[in-house]
C-alpha cells in the first residue's frame, strides 16, 4: 500500500462515535442530554423576566414588577440548580463512556492483523494525534449537549427579537462571519499541526530520551543531555511555528467577524429607539436579548469550534481506524488444523515492507516439515525476521502464497492462527508486572496456572532467575512500583522466552534470537535440553511427531548445527537449504560462515 487512505467524513464518523456513546451508556446519555436542554431553558427567559420588569417599574404596574421580579428569580436559581445536576450527571457519563472509548480503541489496535500500523511513519501520526485525543474524546459528548443547550437559547432568544420586530432577525446574519471563522479555524490549525505531526512526535521522543530511566545511564555517560534538551528544542520550534501562524492568522480574522456583529447590535439598538420610536421597556428587552444573543452566539460558536476541531476530528481518526481494522478482517474463512500433517511451504514468495524500494524476501520457495526443528541464518537484512513475521501473519506476502498442509494461510482467521503460535524474540517487551503474570500472559487461559508458569519457567532453564527474586513468582518486577525488583537485561530474556514456551505443543514455535543476551554456552545447553525433549515427547507418543514446527533464528552455528533442517539467507533470498551436514559439504556460505565463527572458539 502506497498511499494512506483518506479518513472518514466529520458528520457520520460523529454519527458513529455517539452511537458507540450511547451503546455503553445508553441512559446516562439520555439524561445528560435531557438535562442540559433544561437547564438551558430558564437561562433563556432571563431577558424576558428582565422585560416585564422594566415594564412594570416604567408603568407602575407592581403586577409586571412581582412577576418580572420572580421570574428572574426563578430563572437564576433553575439556572445554578439545573447547572449543578446537569454538571455532575454529565461527568459521570463521561468517566464512564471514556473508559469504553479508550478500551475501544486498544482493542481495535491489538485486533489488526498487521503491524503495519506501528511501522509506516503516517499511521504512526495519525495514532499519534488520536492517542492524545482518545483521552480528552468524551469530552465530545458533553459538547454536543452544550451544542444543543446554546442552540435552544439561541432560538427563544432569535423569536423574542422576532416579536419586537421581524427585521432584528438580520442580527444574526451579523453573526454567520464569526460562525464561519469558528468553523473554518480548527480545521485549519489541525491540518498544520497534523502536516508536522513528525516534529511533534520526535520532540515527545526526545524529550522521553531526557528524561526517562531506560536511555538513563548512557545519555549520563555520553554527556549529551545538552544536545538532546536543545534539539528537542529545536524541533518543537519547527512544529510550533507554523502552528502559530496560522493561530494567529486565523485570530485575525476572527477577530474582525466579532467587529461585525458588535456593528449589527448597534445598528440594531438605532433601529429600535429611533427607528421604531419604540417605548423604553421595549427597548430594554431589546438590550437584554441582544446582549445574551452575543453571548449565545459566542458560546454556540465556541462550541462548534470545539466540535469542528478536536472532537470532531478525533472522531474522524477513530472511524478511520474503525475502518482500518475491518478491512483487514478475514473473508471466507477455513479452520486452524489441530495438527500439521505434512508441512509448511513457502512458495514463490516474496515480500516488501511498506513504502521501502526493495524487497526484504525474494522468490522464496522453501518446505518445514512437520515435527521439525528449523533453524534460519544469514547476514543481517538478510530476511530472517521478515520470514518469521510472514509466519506470524504480522504481514502478508506481496506475492507468493505460504501453504500449511495445501491450505493458503491467509485463508485462516489470523486469531485463531496465533492462538496455535508461541515464540520470543530479540526486542521482547519488559512486563513490569508480577514474574507470574509476565511469564504466564504466554498462554492467557493458563496464566493463573501456577504449575503451567513453572514448567515454562523449567523450559526456559530460567529457575536461577525466579530463584534470586525475592518473593519467587510472586515477586513485582520493575523498581518504579511499590515492593519492585531491578532485573538484568539478561534474566528479563529468560522471563521472555519462559513466556514464550507457556503453550503446550504450538503449532509453531518462534524463537528469532531470543537468547541474544546470553553466552553462547547457556544458549547451546537450553536449545539442545528443549531439542530433546521435543524428539523424546515425539517418540513417547509413538506417531514420530506432533506436527509441531520449531523455528529458531540465530547468529550461533552451536546451536544452528542442531536443527534438522537449515535455511540460509542471504540478500532477500533463499541460497542454500538442508542439514548441518549438508550444508558443510557444500562449502557455500554456510560453511564459509561456520569456519569463520568456529575459529574465533579455538
Amino acid at each position: 500500500m502506497s498511499s494512506i487512505e483518506p479518513m472518514p467524513g466529520a458528520l457520520a464518523s460523529m454519527w458513529r462515535a455517539l452511537k458507540r456513546g450511547y451503546v455503553a451508556e445508553p441512559a446516562l446519555l439520555v439524561i445528560s442530554f435531557a438535562l442540559a436542554l433544561l437547564a438551558a431553558l430558564p437561562d433563556a427567559l432571563y431577558a424576558v423576566w428582565l422585560g416585564l420588569l422594566g415594564y412594570g417599574l416604567i408603568e407602575a404596574n407592581n403586577t409586571f414588577v412581582w412577576i418580572g421580579a420572580i421570574g428572574m428569580g426563578a430563572s437564576a436559581t433553575l439556572t445554578w440548580t439545573l447547572r449543578v445536576v446537569s454538571d455532575r450527571t454529565q461527568r459521570r457519563f463521561r468517566d464512564r463512556v471514556s473508559i469504553a472509548l479508550e478500551s475501544h480503541v486498544a482493542n481495535l489496535q491489538a485486533s489488526i492483523v498487521s503491524i503495519e500500523l506501528h511501522e509506516r511513519a503516517e499511521y504512526l501520526d495519525r495514532l499519534a494525534v488520536l492517542r492524545d485525543q482518545v483521552f480528552t474524546l468524551d469530552h465530545m459528548y458533553m459538547s454536543i449537549f452544550s451544542t444543543a443547550g446554546w442552540i435552544l437559547r439561541l432560538g427563544v432568544t432569535v423569536t423574542i427579537l422576532v416579536v419586537i420586530h421581524p427585521a432584528l432577525l438580520a442580527l444574526v446574519l451579523f453573526a454567520i462571519p464569526s460562525l464561519g471563522a469558528s468553523l473554518w479555524r480548527p480545521g485549519l490549525e489541525r491540518a498544520v499541526e497534523e502536516k508536522n505531526a513528525p516534529f511533534d512526535r520526535l520532540a515527545k521522543h526526545l524529550f522521553d530520551l531526557a528524561t526517562m530511566a531506560p536511555p538513563g545511564k548512557e545519555v549520563r555517560l555520553t554527556g549529551v543531555t545538552r544536545d538532546l534538551v536543545e534539539r528537542r528544542r529545536e524541533t518543537w520550534e519547527r512544529w510550533y511555528r507554523p502552528v502559530s501562524r496560522a493561530r494567529n492568522g486565523s485570530g485575525v480574522y476572527q477577530s474582525i467577524a466579532w467587529s461585525i456583529f458588535g456593528i449589527g447590535f448597534v445598528l440594531a439598538v438605532v433601529f429600535v429607539v429611533y427607528g421604531l420610536e419604540a417605548p423604553a421597556a421595549q427597548t430594554l428587552l431589546l438590550i437584554g436579548a441582544g446582549s445574551r444573543l452575543a453571548g449565545y452566539i459566542s458560546a454556540t460558536v465556541g462550541e462548534l469550534g470545539f466540535l469542528r476541531g478536536i472532537w470532531m476530528d478525533g472522531s474522524k481518526r477513530l472511524a478511520w481506524l474503525e475502518d482500518y481494522a475491518e478491512a483487514q478482517l478475514v473473508e471466507d474463512t477455513v479452520d486452524v488444523p489441530e495438527r500439521i500433517e505434512h508441512e509448511i511451504e513457502f512458495r514463490n514468495v516474496s515480500f516488501k515492507y511498506p513504502g521501502a524500494d526493495r524487497f526484504a524476501l525474494k522468490n522464496v520457495n522453501v518446505t518445514l516439515k512437520a515435527g521439525s526443528v528449523i533453524a534460519i541464518v544469514g547476514e543481517n537484512g538478510a530476511g530472517k525476521t521478515t520470514l518469521v513475521k510472514l509466519l506470524a501473519r504480522m504481514y502478508q506476502p506481496t506475492e507468493g502464497q505460504i501453504l500449511v498442509d495445501g491450505k493458503d494461510l491467509s485463508r485462516f482467521e489470523p486469531q485463531a492462527w496465533r492462538l496455535r503460535l508461541a515464540g520470543a524474540f530479540q526486542d521482547f517487551f519488559r512486563f513490569e508486572l508480577h514474574a507470574k503474570t509476565t511469564v504466564g500472559i504466554g498462554d492467557e487461559p493458563e496464566m493463573s496456572n501456577g504449575e503451567a508458569v513453572t514448567t515454562a519457567v523449567h523450559r526456559a532453564g530460567a529457575d536461577d532467575v525466579i530463584d534470586q527474586l525475592r518473593n519467587g513468582l510472586d515477586t513485582q518486577l520493575g523498581p518504579g512500583w511499590p515492593e519492585g525488583v531491578e532485573v538484568s537485561f539478561g534474566q528479563w530474556q529468560k522471563l521472555s522466552l519462559a513466556r514464550g514456551f507457556m503453550r503446550n505443543k504450538p503449532l509453531l514455535l518462534l524463537l528469532d534470537e531470543p537468547t541474544a543476551a546470553l553466552d553462547a554456552e547457556t544458549e547451546y545447553a537450553l536449545f539442545e535440553r528443549y531439542a530433546q525433549g521435543i524428539r523424546r515427547a515425539d517418540a513417547a507418543e509413538g506417531s514420530g511427531t506432533d506436527g509441531g514446527i520449531t523455528l529458531l533464528v540465530s547468529h550461533r552455528f552451536s546451536t544452528v548445527r542442531m536443527a534438522d533442517h537449515i535455511i540460509v539467507l542471504d540478500g532477500a533470498s533463499l541460497i542454500e537449504a538442508g542439514s548441518h551436514e549438508e550444508l558443510l559439504a557444500q562449502e557455500g556460505q554456510y560453511a564459509s560462515l561456520y569456519e569463520t565463527q568456529a575459529a574465533a572458539y579455538r
